[in-house]
């Protein structure tokens, strides 16, 4: 199938998101859309799968118009579409969500025989070892990514649209998807790579069109460098590279000593966790997810009790102190799901800015919020953190995802703070936004706060950390230099100690 767009354009109001966009997706190819968040890719795929109404131009499949009033018809005539944010039933198995919308009947009760055939056939096909009869709940989110695809695949999908897929992945997660791809890929699959990852788009892309501001700017190869992506992406060089100096030596300021979590069912979350943070230091957390770093962030921001163990900051005692004495304490928290624990969406850009002091002076007095102060306040960290947005009156949720990460970021770093902790400060964030919140760290940093990050992405553990912990099943395997090669960092993550090749039990 032969997939063209012409001169595709939506509005919404006075704001123009694609402007007369072409692009050609030819048989079998890999096509990546590269872009910032906020460029319109997405909002480009939801017009072709029918979520949006075009207001000006054409689809052609095979050289003959179409036109999707909705999702039903974009599937019927082959395009299939996975979306950033999934659309599963947690409490439906694999074969129920898989059907969903199209169930095979015997008589009058649906066929879950042939459904799990269905699955059983399609993973078959395409290697994705997915068991029909798993609750979708208890899925790793890569093999909930892999779901998606095979509902896309159910329904005879000829193009597959991946939007934003490797945003909530693990990278052997990324890595298994990737080998996906190219999998669909040479059974005739044409995929449409929505993304703003340089180092995935020249590891699977066919060809590259990139799109800024709703328009698109240029076409590359895959073989183009990421400078000259980027470039592409942003309308401006962008250095890819975090300069910072070597860290000073300083007293510790942080001290975690045997701090252990256990749940209610006896399963030990965090196993005697030691370690220190030095002033003016970064210390970046690394693994899989799921191997604890959650957990650890919760329990140094009083949000979860740990079982055992101390952590004192400047000698003072954390453990047992509530999450509002922490921030008050002067600790700064990004939280690894921005949606769901650093911003309230409906709230306005202002009004997020202070979330965290919306109780204290200068924002509030006898009780009443000071408005002028924090519309006054909100103007000033919206140009300093370069927060693209129409007003600080808008609504969070009209932000672009790496809008919306500068937000959290201005409002921690507004304030003086003992301690910075950072969980996946990147994660969905696009190349101009990662280049300016990885500055903000590292500026954090040389004014002397202690830091921690959290992070799944080894680019980023290795371009910001001082030193690098790495966890697996809820220990730290080691804690190593900036310098270890990737792949005993890689190993480190499953648990094997590369000094001895001996995975830990």
């Amino acid at each position: 199938m032969k997939l063209e767009l012409r001169a595709v354009t939506k509005k919404f109001g006075s704001f123009v998101a694609n402007d007369a966009i072409d692009l050609v997706v030819e048989p079998g190819q890999i096509h990546a859309l590269l872009g910032e968040n906020g460029a319109g890719k997405s909002t480009l795929m939801n017009v072709l799968y029918g979520l949006y109404a075009a207001d000006g131009g054409q689809i052609l499949i095979d050289g003959e118009p179409v036109h999707f009033s909705g999702p039903g018809q974009a599937m019927a005539a082959g395009i299939g579409m996975v979306h950033q944010h999934f659309m599963l039933i947690p409490v439906f198995t694999v074969a129920e969500n898989v059907v969903l919308g199209h169930e095979p009947t015997s008589g009058a009760l649906i066929n879950l025989d042939e459904a799990r055939q269905l699955v059983r056939d399609i993973s078959a096909r395409f290697g994705f070892e997915v068991d029909p009869d798993a609750l979708v709940e208890e899925l790793p989110v890569g093999i909930q990514q892999r779901v998606e695809i095979i509902k896309a695949l159910s329904r005879d999908a000829e193009v597959l649209i991946l939007d934003e897929p490797t945003a909530v992945l693990t990278p052997q997660e990324t890595d298994e998807l990737m080998g996906i791809m190219r999998d669909l890929k040479q059974q005739g699959t044409s995929i449409v790579f929505i993304t703003h990852k340089l180092r995935e788009v020249q590891e699977v892309a066919d060809t590259i069109t990139v799109i800024r501001h709703g328009k698109v700017v240029g076409t590359a190869l895959p073989t183009a460098s990421q400078e000259e992506l980027a470039s592409l992406m942003v309308g401006r060089a962008v250095d890819l590279k975090v300069d910072k100096d070597a860290a000073r030596e300083a007293e510790v300021a942080l001290r975690v000593a045997d701090l252990t979590l256990v749940d209610h069912s006896g399963l030990t979350l965090l196993d005697h966790i030691t370690f220190d943070v030095k002033r003016g230091e970064i210390l970046a957390i690394a693994g899989v997810q799921g191997n604890g770093q959650t957990e650890l962030t919760e329990a140094l921001m009083g949000l979860r009790k740990p079982t055992a163990g101390s952590i004192t900051l400047d000698g003072d005692e954390l453990v047992g102190k509530s999450v509002r004495q922490i921030i008050d304490a002067g600790v700064g928290f990004v939280p690894e799901d921005r949606s769901r624990d650093g911003m309230v969406a409906s709230f306005s850009v202002a009004e997020n800015m202070v979330l965290d002091q919306i109780g204290h002076d200068p924002f509030s007095h006898g009780g009443a919020l000071a408005m002028a102060t924090i519309a006054e306040h909100a103007t000033t960290q919206v140009e300093q953190f370069d927060v693209r947005t129409g007003s600080i009156e808008a609504p969070m949720s009209s932000l672009s995802g790496g809008n919306q990460q500068k937000v959290v970021l201005a409002r921690e770093l507004s304030r003086e703070l003992r301690l910075l902790l950072a969980s996946q400060p990147t994660r969905g964030v696009d190349v101009g936004s990662i280049e300016f919140i990885h500055e903000r760290i590292v500026a954090e940093r040389d004014k002397g706060t202690p830091v921690i990050i959290v992070s799944t992405e080894l680019d980023e553990v290795t371009a910001l950390a001082d030193r690098i912990a790495v966890m697996y099943r809820g220990r730290f395997v080691g804690i190593v230099g900036p310098d270890t090669s990737r792949s005993d960092l890689g190993l480190m993550m499953a648990g094997v100690d590369p000094n001895n090749k001996e995975e830990q039990r």
